[in-house]
């Protein structure tokens, strides 16, 4: 009788382990994402994806095919330490299709990808997209145009390489707290090759500027192809034509020219729509939760401690997308960042749009009011298979739940992964806000918390208020990430003063040469720190191109999206006719699997372009130091 008792304990405990078992990811099924560079001195620089379904003794071949001539094996012994190749016998006056076979246990296997670099292709270490600019438009006697402005990438048509989805900005786009018409807000998508696949006008209901449209691409129902979610209203055109609403309607407010709502939408209904990715068609729309009332219900201790009736604080947006059930992905929708906070969580499954959740700080008083940041961060930081909801000061648990505020407040910049590997789990570096009646409170200018808890690892400068800050492993000297923003210089991971200059740099970094700290992008230019010298040495000048978002300085979108593991850059140029997507030729001798298949930097990169943008973080540490990453717990759509 012990014995069986035993026994069904110990069965019991085998199933409770079971049952408990994160579920896998649904992620994209990609390509190799071969791309050539022609560097010059008859050179081509090439490189290819790691996919997670590789082996660590997967290796390749790579061929070359010319024009008029026989196909050539470049290596002498199969690739099995880097994924890239300098290629220096080349007849660059000829079309070359580069062939990358794939090779388990010493067989070269069926499936293989390529890319060709046609005849004469001009020495430039981008890839150039064609770009299809929208007419000049007028709006209330006043003239304006249009510039390609951010960007997201997705799987459209499900054949393992991404398109991108790119947000036209009229250049009367306003912020919220601003009065006047803008012009319409507009989503392009585009293949790779520049073929033009559909443009969807979001109409006059929907005012322009960064805190409106946050537009969200990913494949939310794991059938293969990418959706596009984003806010919409009456009048707006889908990809196809069709008008969603009522397309007679017009909601803006009109009245003197200096009235404190004039050009604003304060009224009318809104509308949450699932476009297809491939044809631009809307296929369901929901009412936006949370409605925008009472308008002068989104005050509170955030910012500088205001509030409005005028539509301001009402139509703050962010937006991304997590996997809350640990399997398919998940979109949420937040509304609010200086006082009440709404997120409200929904699913595309079986061409059916359902809310999971909604939650709601519901008031100023609440201690998870006024946390909201003008971006956010999705990450597992709880290690159970699911994904929180890091809007800033405070965390939403995957269930919909409060996980915990930390009271930090408002801020405008934040970073979110594995900052210090000594100790366990993922971290957030901040900065916030601090300014007229919130001086008061004396929140810390800088903090870093943990992300599972909320506990506050380090906090300086109370009652500073730090507009820009960053966390990143760019001096191998010092384990974790080193963290600038304010005043104390450049930092490390428990807020100590390295080094009394930081760089001059506080916006993106990006991995771009061949070791594991992070280079810094800003501009239109990338830099590495000398960490000896406090100075910065300039590798990348995108001559000919030009960031978005006025002294934000941010690119149209960061990503690992060709070649190996390291990172892209996609800027535009000046008269915004062309997307130039820059990729780094430095040979690595390092070899790691697409950071697009870490779930925590794929999503990443659906949240980059919400609000004030801010660069992408795998969910493990990528530094100086660091261990092999495991592979993610995913599925690989087939």
């Amino acid at each position: 009788m012990k014995r069986l008792v035993k026994n069904a304990i110990t069965a019991g405990i085998l199933v409770a382990a079971t049952l408990s078992l994160p579920a896998q990811k649904v992620m994209e099924k990609l390509n190799r994402g071969i791309v050539a560079i022609n560097e010059g001195n008859g050179k081509v620089y090439i490189g290819w994806r790691l996919l997670t379904t590789d082996t660590e003794t997967t290796a390749f071949n790579i061929y070359r095919s010319t024009t008029g001539a026989a196909t050539v094996k470049l290596n002498r012994t199969p690739l099995q330490t880097s994924t890239n190749f300098i290629d220096e016998s080349a007849d660059l006056s000829r079309c070359n299709t580069y062939i990358i076979q794939i090779l388990q246990k010493g067989k070269e296997q069926p499936v293989k990808d390529s890319f060709t670099l046609q005849s004469n292709t001009p020495v430039q270490q981008y890839l150039s997209i064609p770009l299809k600019v929208p007419a000049d438009g007028e709006v209330m006697g006043q003239k304006f145009t249009y510039s390609a402005n951010d960007a997201s990438v997705g799987d459209v048509d499900g054949d393992g390489e991404y398109e991108i989805i790119l947000k036209w900005e009229p250049s009367n786009a306003k912020n919220p707290p601003q009065t006047g018409f803008t012009g319409n807000q507009l989503l392009d998508a585009y293949k790779m090759d520049g073929t033009f696949l559909w443009r969807i006008d979001l109409g006059k209901n929907i005012r322009s500027g960064a805190a409106y449209t946050q537009f969200l691409v990913y494949d939310l129902d794991g059938d293969g192809k990418a959706e596009v979610v984003c806010k919409t209203a009456d009048g707006t055109i889908d990809g196809t034509g069709k008008i969603v609403g009522d397309g007679t309607k017009d909601w803006r407010t009109y009245g003197a020219a200096d009235g404190k709502m004039y050009g604003k939408v304060a009224d009318g209904p809104e509308y949450l729509t699932v476009f297809n990715g491939l044809t631009g068609a809307a296929m369901a729309s929901a009412e936006y939760v949370p409605t925008r009332y009472p308008l002068d219900g989104w005050g509170g201790i955030g910012g500088n401690g205001g509030n409005d009736n005028t539509a301001g604080r009402s139509d703050r947006f962010t937006a991304c997308v997590a996997y809350l059930d640990g399997k398919l992905p998940s979109v949420v929708m937040v509304r609010g960042w200086y006082g009440r906070s709404v997120l409200a969580a929904w699913d595309w499954r079986n061409g059916r749009l359902t809310q999971r959740w909604v939650f709601d700080s519901k008031d100023a008083a609440n201690p998870y009011s006024g946390m909201g940041n003008h971006n956010l961060s999705v990450a597992d930081v709880d290690n159970d298979g699911r994904d929180e909801i890091c809007i800033g000061a405070m965390t939403v648990d995957n269930d919909g739940k409060g996980l915990y505020t930390t009271g930090l407040r408002h801020g405008d910049a934040m970073h979110l992964t594995d900052l210090d590997p000594s100790r366990p789990g993922l971290e957030v570096y901040g900065i916030h806000e601090s300014e007229e009646k919130t001086l008061a409170l004396n929140t810390p200018g800088v903090a870093m918390f943990d992300a599972r808890t909320g506990d506050i690892l380090f906090s300086l400068y109370p009652g500073v208020d730090v507009g820009r800050g960053v966390a990143a492993d760019i001096d191998p000297r010092y384990p974790g990430c080193e963290n600038w923003g304010g005043p104390g210089g450049l930092r490390d991971i428990h807020g100590k003063t390295i080094a009394e200059k930081a760089p001059a740099s506080v916006n993106f970094v990006i991995w771009w040469d061949d070791d594991l700290t992070r280079e810094l992008l800003d501009g239109n230019h990338i830099d590495k720190w000398d960490w000896n010298t406090s100075t910065t040495q300039r590798l990348l000048t995108a001559d000919g191109c030009v960031a978005n978002n006025g002294t934000k300085a941010t690119p149209c979108l960061s990503a690992d999206l060709l070649g190996d593991w390291r990172e892209e850059v996609i800027w535009r140029t000046p008269d915004s006719k062309e997307l130039r997507i820059y990729t780094t030729t430095i040979p690595s001798t390092r070899r790691f699997y697409t950071l697009m298949h870490d779930p925590q930097y794929r999503v990443a990169i659906a949240w980059q372009q919400t609000a004030y943008n801010q660069p992408p973080h795998p969910g493990f540490f990528l530094g100086e130091g660091m261990q092999p990453p495991q592979k993610p717990n995913i599925i690989i759509r087939k």
